[in-house]
């Protein structure tokens, strides 16, 4: 196994030294795309790659990702942010630069089945998610020694209803300054406001989308019995409302009266893993833009 991917460390592809990418959202308004442009321009950057997208061009919001080289990035990059700030305040810009040689961290939470957690870690080692993933937090130990092969920190926190807030407090501790996002790859516990309110729009879930419809327990087996279709997954960032958050990918696949419940589920499944990996795999590309409890997403 490549050394870089057992230290749990990809190495820093030679372009990502002096490349970021900004993410700006403010309300549309003639010029917001020249005035980036000719700032970017007047500081030495050579932009590669530009996206836009309008939700009304009277009195709508405006979204923009630009991706952009620029040399010395690191010793200029403070600078950049405070010159920028005088276009950021006159058009009311949300907005953020970041670089490409900065990766994010990433925490996984996980607990019985594995079928997402395999997938990220496949697609980590392979270095198609261009991340750190700092560690893997359970409930069970099932997956410690998988895990560890990888040379990434295993934490076994069991949850209990007595013990619920203990543990979740467990958890912030090992998350605080060592993640930039949180991915619940099939982790079956409700999560609570204390993790919710610091890690805002860094935490992304995947869930069947029979819900709504098929709530509670034993969905596959719901929608066998109604005789569905279509069955699919969907990955959206966590809120207080249980499921209802941005979404962020969703994909579905036809089945017939010939799947069983056990059929239904490999199915699932593998949606499931496929969706969970796209949505994070464009949350660390920084694809996402978050407006209310929508996003656009520049894929």
């Amino acid at each position: 196994m490549d050394t870089h991917v057992k230290s749990g460390l990809l190495p820093v592809k030679e372009y990502q030294q002096h490349r970021a990418r900004m993410l700006i959202s403010c309300p549309d308004s003639p010029g917001i795309v020249a005035a980036v442009s000719h700032f970017l321009h007047e500081h030495g950057a050579n932009i590669v790659q530009s996206d836009q997208y309008t939700m009304d061009p009277e009195g709508g919001m405006f979204f923009m990702r630009v991706e952009f080289d620029l040399n010395d990035l690191s010793g200029r990059l403070m600078g950049i942010k405070s010159d920028f700030q005088e276009i950021a305040d006159k058009f009311q810009m949300e907005w953020n630069i970041f670089p490409l040689n900065e990766k994010k961290k990433l925490a996984i939470l996980v607990s019985k089945e594995d079928h997402c957690l395999v997938e990220l870690l496949w697609q980590w080692q392979a270095g198609d998610l261009d991340a750190d993933i700092s560690m893997v937090i359970s409930n069970h130990p099932d997956m410690r020694e998988y895990v560890e092969s990888f040379g990434i920190p295993y934490h076994h926190i069991p949850v209990t209803p007595d013990t619920k807030k203990e543990a979740e407090q467990r958890q912030l501790e090992l998350l605080n300054g060592n993640v930039d996002l949180i991915v619940l790859a099939r982790y079956m516990q409700i999560v609570s406001p204390a993790l919710i309110q610091p890690y805002r729009n860094r935490i992304i879930n995947i869930h069947h989308s029979f819900l709504p419809a098929f709530v509670g327990g034993k969905p596959y087996a719901q929608a066998y019995d109604r005789g569905v279709k279509i069955i699919g997954a969907t990955a959206h960032y966590v809120t207080e409302e249980l499921d209802g958050g941005p979404i962020i990918e969703q994909d579905v696949q036809r089945v017939s009266h010939r799947d069983n419940v056990s059929e239904l589920k490999r199915i699932g499944r593998t949606i499931e893993r496929v969706v969970l990996a796209r949505a994070v795999k464009w949350h660390i590309e920084d694809r996402i833009l978050v407006h209310q409890n929508k996003t656009v997403v520049f894929n």
